[in-house]
């Protein structure tokens, strides 16, 4: 099964998925980097009537930090603004070894579930999700208030 989850997080490493910032549009862009190990993501948000229309990412890091890139913005797309926060923390729970909810969670992402076993991997599995969910929690903020 773990070489089954290396060619799927190979695969988004190698051919990512949603790649490439849109320049010329009003997208939410969300940065961070985790300065431990050198990742850096910008991820842009586009929403439509409180539904994730579309999801890219630009950035450069490691296979763990680059595939999850991936795998986040195809796991986000065409849902509700809450719909994409429920599914983040699901990858969290996922990330920690914990029972996740498997109707929910992309069935790429479960690749990522040996992350949990190498605690220094977990900030590359998930800083563009905190990136995502950063930018979804501010729009259903500003939606809301």
């Amino acid at each position: 099964m773990q070489d089954l989850y290396r060619q799927v997080i190979m695969d988004h490493y190698k051919y990512p998925r949603n790649k490439g910032l849109i320049s010329d549009s009003k997208g939410l862009l969300i940065h961070l980097n985790n300065p431990s190990c050198g990742d850096e993501i910008t991820i842009q948000l586009f929403t439509y009537n409180d539904v994730i229309e579309r999801v890219v990412h630009e950035g450069s890091g490691c296979s763990i930090c680059c595939a999850s890139a991936s795998v986040m913005s195809v796991a986000l797309e065409k849902h509700n603004i809450q719909e994409g926060i429920d599914i983040i923390k699901q990858f969290y729970e996922l990330i920690k070894g914990l029972p996740y909810n498997t109707d929910i969670l992309f069935k790429d992402a479960v690749a990522f579930s040996g992350v949990s076993q190498f605690p220094a991997r977990i900030k590359c599995a998930t800083l563009s999700w905190k990136a995502a969910e950063k930018g979804l929690i501010s729009l259903q903020e500003a939606s809301h208030g």
